[in-house]
Parts: C-alpha cells; structure tokens; sequence
C-alpha cells in the first residue's frame, strides 16, 4: 500500500465510497423508477429498524468474540476494551481497495502488545474466512431449492477454501511448500515469516477452533439474513425467511470481491428479492438500499468514530505499511 496516514486514507475510501454508492443507488431507483422506490420507502414502518439494528451489533458482538477468541489461541494478551475499539475500528476498512485496510487489527496488536503481524494475521486471515465458509453454508443450504443453476458459484470457492485449508493444515505439504519457496532469491527473505503464519493458522483453524468459530460465524450472519427479511415485512411485503437468507447470504458471497461488496450485493439482492420473491422493483430496490445501510454503513459509521479513537491511542498516526515497529503512547516499545 502507498505509504500515508491510514486515517487520512480512510476519508478519502469514504468519500469515494458514498460516491459510488450513491451512484448505484441512483441507478437502481431509475431502474425500478424513482416514484416506485420512494413509496416503498414511505411504506417502511421504521419501528422495525431498531431490531435491524440489534441484530447487525449482535453480528459485530459475536464476530468480535470471535476475533479475541483466535488472539486467545495464539496466546496474545490483548485488553479486552484495547481490542473492541480495534475490532469496531476495522469495520469501516471493509471498503478499502481490496480490504487491505483490514490489516489495521493486527497492526493495532503489535502497536500494543509487542506481538509480530506475522503471528496475528493469521487470525485475521481465520477471522474472514470463517465468516466465508459461514456464508457459503447457509446459502447452500438453499441454493438448490431457489438457483441449482447457480450453484457452481458456491462451489467453486468452496473447493478453494477446503483445498487451502487442507494446505495449512497439513504441517508436512505446508512446510514443502515453504522449502520450495525457499530456493528461490526472494523466497529466502520471506520463508521465515511464512512459517510463522502457517503455525499460527493450524493453531486457528485445528478442529476444535474451527467448529467454535464457525458456530459464531453462523450464528452472527443468520443475524444479519434475518435483518434483511425483517425489511420487507417492515413494508407488509409477505416473504419466506428462508429465501430472505438465501438472497441475502448468496449476495453477500457474490460481492465478497468487491470493497464493501459495493454494487454486486446491492444488486443481488434488488435482482434476487425481483425474481425469486416475486416482489415489485420498487420494493426490492428499497430493501437493498435499507439493509446495506443497516448491515454496511451503519459498520462504516461505527468504524469511522472508533478509527479515531484508536488512532488516538497510537498517537495519532497508522502507518501500516512502515516497517518499523511502532510505538505505544506510553512509550513502551512494541
């Protein structure tokens, strides 16, 4: 990443964020025709959006644990308080290019404990992709009911994921890997860290860890799907739950690319709510448009103000990519 102030940064991917969200807003109001969206707006009991609320915090609490739970593993004495604020903070970095902002969380552990990236990336790395094979799970618990002729779409990174983790998990193929790596000019310099974070992910992903942590993941996206449902009841628009879930998980997945899944969740779920629930463009254009701004703004938000708060913390800059180990407001070395 380009060196510089990663708070300065930050509001500069907000700013281009809005931007384009409000572009594809725009488009998918004169898709479903701007009367039609703002009705369905105007119908949307707004009683239902303190509940939409608590279950996208209790999809930010149990992620959260989550999170603690891997530096608990990897045996980092991270503050509890220390680490919300870290935790909150990364949820705005998922609309940095790429999501390279997300490395924000282990910078802030090694700002704070001492504890090398190459240890605590790992987790991050566990902490996602946890949360991807939650996703994929609970869309394919359906896809074969509402979209079999997409579920190539599932398995395919299905595949790559339990091939990757057969990778890591297996000490002998990884360290094989590594050694091959090694031989090479460039490989020399990088083998070292390599293996740190391959011990570090068998310790996160062995069996007991996984399950525990997928179990969250589960239970902390359910959450939001069943957020995303409570949308179209808000407008008296009769659904089925478990298709709600689907569209939702399924869209999630299909942006999962994308920073903040910016446009592709957004008009999956706007072509899925169209074509699945059979619901008016109107209605399903303001139910995209609702539950992003429950499930990723309000995340932006909330990491915006904590963003600072952290920064704070760390005395006032975040520089990511330095290579030096950064220091502690007490001025204890990390």
């Amino acid at each position: 990443m380009q060196q510089g102030n990663l708070v300065d940064r930050f509001v500069r991917w907000v700013v281009a964020a809005i931007a384009v969200g409000a572009l594809l807003y725009v488009g998918g109001s004169m898709w479903a025709g701007f009367d039609q969206v703002r009705d369905a707006m105007a119908r949307f009991q707004w009683v239902y959006l303190l509940p939409m609320v608590a279950l996208t915090l209790t999809n930010y609490a149990l992620r959260f644990v989550k999170w603690h739970y891997f530096l608990r593993l990897l045996r980092v004495d991270m503050p509890w308080g220390e680490d919300a604020w870290n935790f909150l903070a990364g949820l705005g970095m998922a609309i940095s290019p790429g999501k390279a902002g997300e490395l924000l969380k282990p910078y802030v552990v090694r700002a704070r404990t001492g504890t090398p990236m190459a240890t605590t990336i790992p987790a991050l790395v566990s902490e996602r992709l946890t949360d991807g094979v939650a996703m994929l799970a609970i869309a394919g618990f359906s896809v074969t009911t509402y979209a079999a002729d997409k579920v190539h779409y599932l398995t395919i990174p299905a595949v790559v994921i339990a091939a990757g983790m057969v990778v890591v998990s297996s000490e002998r193929l990884s360290t094989g890997i590594v050694d091959l790596i090694e031989r090479f000019p460039v490989g020399r310099r990088i083998a070292p860290k390599l293996r740190e974070m391959l011990g570090a992910t068998r310790v996160c992903l062995a069996p007991v860890p996984f399950l525990v942590s997928l179990a969250l993941s589960l239970v902390a996206w359910s959450a939001e799907c069943f957020a995303f449902w409570l949308c179209f009841e808000g407008m008296a628009v009769q659904t089925d739950l478990e298709l709600a879930t689907f569209i939702y998980a399924f869209a999630t997945v299909a942006g999962a690319a994308m920073p903040g899944g910016l446009g592709i969740s957004d008009g999956a779920m706007a072509a899925g709510a169209t074509t699945l629930m059979g619901v008016p463009e109107g209605i399903a254009v303001g139910a995209s448009i609702l539950a992003r701004g429950v499930t990723l703004w309000l995340g932006v938000f909330i990491g915006a103000v904590c963003l600072f708060k952290v920064s704070s913390m760390l005395g006032g800059r975040i520089e990511l990519d330095s290579g030096e180990s950064p220091t502690s407001p007490d001025g204890a070395p990390s």
